[in-house]
């Protein structure tokens, strides 16, 4: 046994209904080291760092910590061994505060068996300050964003000394500042002795902060290299066992008549006086900092939040928002940037998912049609390529990318006529991220209008027509195709 290895797994296997999720894997981790693992979604990564961590119990292999065979039967004990993680779906309680966020699970206790509050209180805020975290010991985490409370999992993970912290997709939802900030405190755990594996699908970061990388695909390791020893298109290779013929699939696209108008559209303190347009055809991207306000003018777009003026139009008629039913009666949906909270329903099945946003076109005479729900979830499933046993498989045992998809075929079982696309390939794998701009292609050349909010610059500048930056909760200016660069973008994104 090799000293210098922290952990360690041998010849793990996992099945799940009609899946083969781990195929005899083999993967070890050194210390002091950073460890990327790569692959596609549903490629078996997130299965076996759940392994690792207690969630999931192997069919057949076994773990090592420090050498010894350990067998993990939950998180808590994985904490007790050295290993903690931070999970790509976020879990956590939203009627908890920050302060009680920090120590969940693990609780301090007075000498006579009662919550140490003060003791918890003052860890908290040191914690807090520590890491330059502006918030408040009493706020809920349902008052928070999705990057608020991926910015206090990474510092919960990183207090607890651990010896091998697990990051599944921890930057799937900060802004590039957080990010370098998340690097610079990887940096420093790896002096410190710490390990870390690193899971993501943005290989820039994988190539500046990783010092070996392990490639997954179909359940199985396909190779482990000092990350020296790799580049970008190697590893994008060997995830999807193709070359992607190009990374953004734009075509171009005859453009109609304006579909979606959005005229001074103002909610007090959020944002104020939004004006933009879409047509037929057109992807339309909306780019900002973490806090411009891109996600709450699409959430008052689609009715999930009050405005307080403006007006919105679709297909040059005036309509009233006041609630999700309106946007979708007006043919307007909306993908949220937190599928697991606002997208899915995680313990129905992949057709139940699909189906939800038309029970009419399925339940009618008094009788439920279920093969014609059948032929029209199967058609749809086919259509997005979604990967699943079955369309009666809980929609929980899909990977992100599969999830995602589902969520967009329940929105196109309605046929909408205009697409509001919040980060709609956040925490997805390349060939998945493929898949989808291909989609979004075809939908553009069905002259459907398309709305896309994302933080990723290449992917705004790769698949838009049309590009709108926010600061600041206003529009500072629109960029035309012959005018994208990430530069020209962040100029406006930081309100020069």
């Amino acid at each position: 046994m090799d000293n210098n290895i922290v952990l360690q797994v041998r010849n793990i296997e996992k099945s799940f209904p009609g899946v083969k999720a781990l195929d005899k894997i083999n993967f070890a981790v050194k210390k002091g080291t950073v460890h990327a693992l790569c692959g596609e979604n549903g490629a078996g990564k997130s299965t076996l760092m759940k392994i690792i961590n207690g969630i999931y119990r192997p069919d057949s292999g076994e773990v090592l910590v420090k050498g010894q065979v350990v067998d993990i039967t939950s998180a808590m004990q994985a904490r007790k061994l050295g290993i903690s993680m931070i999970n790509q779906e976020l879990n956590f309680v939203p009627e908890m505060t920050v302060a009680e966020n920090f120590f969940l699970g693990k609780w301090p206790t007075t000498a006579g068996g009662r919550l140490a509050w003060r003791q918890m209180r003052q860890r908290a805020k040191q914690l807090l300050e520590e890491n330059n975290l502006p918030y408040s010991l009493d706020t809920k985490l349902k008052d928070l964003s999705i990057s608020d409370i991926q910015l206090l999992e990474i510092t919960k993970a990183t207090a607890d000394n651990a010896d091998v912290i697990i990051m599944d997709e921890p930057t799937s939802a900060i802004s590039d500042k957080e990010v370098d900030v998340l690097f610079d405190k990887i940096r420093e755990l790896r002096s410190r002795g710490t390990s870390v594996i690193y899971i993501s699908h943005k290989l820039d970061e994988v190539f500046e902060i990783a010092d070996e990388i392990t490639v997954m695909r179909d359940g199985k390791v396909i190779e482990t290299r000092p990350a020296n020893q790799f580049d970008k298109n190697t590893v994008i290779a060997l995830m999807v066992g193709r070359e992607l013929s190009d990374t953004y699939p734009k075509e171009h696209v005859p453009v109609g008549k304006e579909v979606f108008r959005v005229q001074n559209l103002t909610r007090r303190g959020v944002f104020h006086s939004i004006s933009f347009h879409v047509k037929a055809g057109e992807i339309v991207g909306i780019a900002g900092l973490v806090g411009a306000g891109r996600t709450e003018v699409l959430r008052a777009l689609f009715g999930l939040d009050p405005y307080d003026s403006g007006e919105i139009l679709v297909n040059g008629r005036s309509v009233r928002v006041r609630t999700p039913v309106d946007s979708i009666a007006n043919g307007v949906i909306m993908l949220s940037e937190d599928r697991r909270r606002y997208g899915i329903v995680p313990v129905r099945s992949v057709k139940e998912n699909v189906t939800i946003t038309r029970l009419e076109e399925f339940i009618y005479n008094g009788r439920w049609h279920r093969q014609k729900e059948i032929d029209r979830v199967s058609e749809l499933c086919q259509r997005m390529n979604v990967k699943t046993p079955s369309i009666n498989t809980d929609i929980s045992a899909l990977s992100g990318g599969n999830q995602q998809k589902v969520v967009l075929a329940k929105w196109m079982v309605r046929d909408p006529l205009v697409f509001l696309l919040d980060e709609p390939t956040r925490g997805i794998d390349v060939g998945a991220k493929y898949e989808i701009y291909k989609l979004m292609t075809t939908l553009a050349r069905e002259g459907k209008g398309i709305v896309m909010v994302s933080s990723e610059l290449p992917e705004l500048v790769g698949m838009c027509d049309r590009i709108y930056v926010m600061a600041e909760g206003k529009i500072q200016g629109e960029l035309q195709r012959s005018e994208f660069s990430q530069e020209a973008i962040m100029h406006l994104a930081v309100g020069q």
